[in-house]
């Protein structure tokens, strides 16, 4: 009797010890699997986890690595003045369409000259001021003898605000928007010329179709494809290419822009240029649908100072001489125009 009983008791404990067998088992193959899929794809998610955090840093600090306005030290405090190469000149401020205060330099000719002559909207590269291309400046004022628009991008120099891409293509619209206020110089021959970064806000602007008809030539100096071409470069990854634009804050996409600027433009190659490879100006001349362009490869021309290369400004004067003898029909850019990128 007292054998059956403890029989009888027996059973729900075997019971119990076999569930939880199976249970401990089950539960051991599923911490196996969970580890083995870890093991298979956990680093696949931490790789991907980590370039999300790494687009999103370099996103915000896209800025800090395009625009220097601070560099040299006190470029935002002092800017040279034209006067100290005995330039006549107008010390300006403009808004741009959002209201940012813009500062600007306006070096006229002489006054018998001035009405007559060409004007410049120079549009000048990341760092420092305006100030620092005087030397430039008096190059071409005296050799192309035109008027010379020098503007100041927002958070440059004496200018308000912060630069951004949008920014910048504001600025240079209020830049041609002073232009043609003014009642006292030939609209007819307004050059915008963009060297480096420049010439990507250069691009912008000729791409507008109420700017192209308003512009007379293009002149771009040492300017880059895109900010993703160039991002690709620094880093020596072409994996760069393939990620989406949304990552680049900045994108200055002027290998697509170029295609609807339709106005007569030469573009000026530095071959010794160690920071924008030349090719990259090749290929922006390839893809200008200008049915008037030229370029001008310059053996020594370094980034900043192709300029200072023999022929340089006989070189522009040509261009500039041979297009008002044979101007080229106008021709509306509508049919090329992009979407806002």
């Amino acid at each position: 009797m007292s054998f059956r009983i403890r029989l009888a008791r027996s059973r729900p404990i075997r019971l119990l010890g076999s569930v939880a067998m199976k249970c401990w088992a089950f539960s051991g193959a599923y911490i196996l699997v969970c580890f083995f899929l870890y093991w298979l794809y956990g680093g696949v998610l931490a790789f991907f986890l980590l370039c999300f955090a790494t687009t999103g840093i370099l996103y915000h600090r896209e800025d800090q690595l395009l625009y220097h306005p601070e560099l040299p030290a006190h470029s935002r405090v002092y800017v040279p003045a034209p006067s100290i190469f005995s330039l006549p000149y107008q010390s300006i401020y403009t808004r741009a369409g959002d209201g940012t205060m813009l500062h600007m330099f306006f070096v006229s000719q002489p006054e018998d000259r001035m009405r007559k002559a060409p004007t410049l909207l120079f549009l000048h590269g990341n760092a420092g001021n305006m100030g620092h291309r005087l030397q430039n400046i008096v190059g071409l004022y005296h050799n192309i003898q035109c008027n010379i628009l020098m503007l100041e991008y927002r958070g440059y120099g004496l200018s308000q605000g912060t630069p951004s891409e949008e920014g910048l293509y504001m600025d240079a619209r209020a830049g041609i928007d002073y232009l043609f206020s003014r009642t006292d110089i030939n609209t007819n021959e307004i050059i915008v010329f963009g060297r480096s970064l420049g010439g990507a806000v250069a691009i912008d602007l000729a791409t507008k179709e109420e700017n192209s008809q308003r512009i007379w030539c293009l002149i771009l100096e040492n300017t880059f494809t895109s900010i993703p071409d160039m991002a690709a470069l620094f880093v020596g990854s072409k994996f760069l290419q393939y990620l989406p634009l949304f990552v680049y804050k900045n994108k200055y996409l002027s290998i697509l822009k170029v295609r609807s600027v339709t106005v007569p433009t030469l573009f000026i190659s530095g071959l010794a240029d160690t920071l924008v490879p030349p090719r990259m100006m090749q290929d922006l001349y390839k893809n200008c649908r200008s049915t008037y362009k030229r370029i001008l490869p310059i053996v020594d021309g370094t980034h900043n100072e192709t300029w200072c290369q023999p022929s340089y400004y006989q070189n522009i004067d040509a261009f500039l001489t041979e297009l008002r003898e044979n101007p080229p029909p106008r021709v509306t850019s509508s049919h090329w125009q992009i979407d806002n990128i």
